[in-house]
């Protein structure tokens, strides 16, 4: 089990910085509907989708108010909720359009990972306003950074809601980020460009993370004990990649070095004393 938690380790931390360095990964968010409290059961609506691209840092973004600009429609919350559904439609449309144009090879995201909230989620609502098959990310290609600092630093890395209190423990400034409830409640009074600018806001976040995780700067709140665990072998290989222990493993071999130095001064200085003394000069008559 533990060998299994350390290769786990392992392979995603190298997977990571392999999507890192690879040109045509892309960060991945979008914002929607609440989709909880929904008894009738109906799919929430998207507002917006936001891609970024690693490498160059550029972003992306797809939302029904940037559609209905484009459109004539009125940016008024009535008048977009009137005609939510075709705006909906095209703005999943170019997304998929741009997904299939694109083809990144990595897809970094944020616990998008089924039919609540996904690529699942919307692939579905694509179909239910055009009746279309949508493209669909291989799932080889799509990285869930939020499972992936799960596995490197234990369930506690962050507290809940994760994404927000993560930001904040590392000083990451949160302007335009919305909450989860801040969402729905945007939602709900038709503030669709608040909605946008926090898509936008969060997908940089992951990005941000990301890049923090490659470097070895991130700061999450799990203890040594959340990483550990009850293996032995992983609490070994902690302890052996803990700062402490390298600088104190450098002191010690830096010691050795000084001592066995000192040791073979020791030496010379023993071997120049124990040296016969030269014969004593001979004072001939001659040299009287």
């Amino acid at each position: 089990m533990s060998s299994t938690l350390l290769a786990r380790r392992a392979e995603t931390e190298d997977l990571l910085k392999r999507v890192w360095q690879t040109d045509d990964a892309v960060a991945v968010h979008y914002s929607c509907e609440s989709f909880y409290d929904r008894p009738e059961g109906k799919s929430p609506r998207v507002t917006s989708i936001a891609l970024r691209f690693l490498h160059s840092g550029q972003t992306r973004s797809f939302s029904i108010h940037q559609v209905a600009e484009r459109r004539g429609v009125s940016l008024n919350p009535d008048s977009l909720r009137e005609h939510y559904d075709e705006l909906e439609q095209q703005m999943l449309r170019e997304f998929f359009q741009a997904a299939r144009d694109q083809n990144p090879r990595w897809w970094v995201h944020w616990n998008m990972r089924d039919a609540n909230y996904g690529f699942a989620a919307l692939e579905h609502r694509f179909r239910v306003l055009s009746g279309e098959d949508a493209f669909v990310v291989p799932d080889d290609r799509k990285f869930d950074l939020a499972r992936a600092l799960y596995t490197l630093y234990g369930p506690r890395f962050a507290q809940h809601p994760r994404l927000q209190n993560l930001v904040d423990h590392n000083g990451i400034s949160r302007q335009d980020f919305l909450t989860g409830l801040e969402e729905a409640q945007a939602f709900e009074s038709g503030e669709f460009v608040k909605l946008h600018q926090s898509t936008l806001r969060k997908v940089d976040l992951i990005a941000d993370i990301a890049q923090r995780v490659v470097e070895g700067r991130l700061r999450t709140q799990a203890r040594l004990w959340d990483r550990i665990g009850p293996y032995p072998e992983a609490a070994i290989e902690s302890v052996k990649n803990h700062w402490v222990v390298s600088l104190l493993g450098l002191l010690v071999l830096f010691a050795g070095i000084l001592g066995y130095g000192w040791k073979i001064a020791g030496w010379f200085e023993g071997q120049a004393a124990a040296a016969p003394a030269p014969p004593a000069a001979v004072t001939t008559a001659s040299q009287r």
